[in-house]
């Protein structure tokens, strides 16, 4: 029979191979960003300020990555959230994304984010209004899958 003293080192090294698997799994789908689905056309923005200019950005998101959109409402304890802030200028172009506030412990999301939202870029024209910046929430769960604050649809 073992004694105590051997098992015990090999029992934490088993969890800790355990936990390190978990972990790299848990990043995996964030070390990729989707490519967009560009198949909608581009129709300008009738937003006349930057908060309802979000709405309309929210939805181009949806549009050029449906299969990581979120379906239903949000768990109670979702994996990151992510508070960006980004700037559009007259033709729709991406010019900035500033992260406001990135997750504590899921840090790998917040690249992912930024990208995804560069990727999209043109986003609708905001016409009536020009150049615009706004801030969004992304709440990701860890299937990589997420919703943002303007078109969320509640939490569980």
């Amino acid at each position: 029979m073992s004694s105590p003293r051997l098992i015990a080192p090999t029992c934490r090294l088993a969890l800790l191979a355990a936990m390190a698997l978990a972990g790299v799994s848990a990043c995996a789908q964030f070390a990729a960003v989707p490519q967009p689905h560009k198949g909608a056309t581009l129709q300008p923005s009738g937003a006349t300020n930057d908060k309802a200019y979000r709405i309309d950005a929210a939805r181009h998101i949806y549009d050029a990555y449906p299969a990581q959109i979120l379906k239903g409402k949000v768990p109670p304890l979702v994996y990151a959230i992510v508070v960006t802030e980004t700037e559009i200028d007259a033709r729709g172009k991406v010019l900035n994304v500033r992260v406001v506030r990135q997750p504590a412990a899921a840090r790998e999301v917040t690249p992912w984010v930024v990208s995804m939202i560069r990727r999209a870029s043109p986003l609708p024209p905001p016409e009536r209004i020009g150049r615009v910046k706004f801030l969004e929430v992304w709440l990701v769960d860890k299937s990589g899958h997420f919703q943002v604050h303007s078109l969320t649809e509640g939490q569980i």
